[in-house]
């Protein structure tokens, strides 16, 4: 019984790492979609802002800003 409450617990910790990674990489991938988590979802947009500038790739948050300031105008 231990082993397969454990086997779940694994499973689903990799089905969430999996889903972060996902997520990391669409967001990655298309400023458009980073809009969209803006409207959705600020503060999964701000993890992944901190998370670039702690790795050292800083002015992705500027040139969004600007990019969609600019699409109003």
């Amino acid at each position: 019984m231990a082993r397969r409450v454990l086997r779940g617990l694994l499973l689903l910790e990799a089905a969430g790492l999996l889903g972060a990674l996902l997520l990391y990489r669409a967001m990655d991938r298309s400023r458009d979609f980073r809009y969209t988590m803006q409207n959705r979802f600020p503060s999964i947009l701000e993890v992944y802002y901190k998370s670039n500038e702690r790795s050292g790739i800083h002015g992705i948050r500027e040139n969004d800003q600007m990019a969609w300031l600019s699409s109003k105008n």
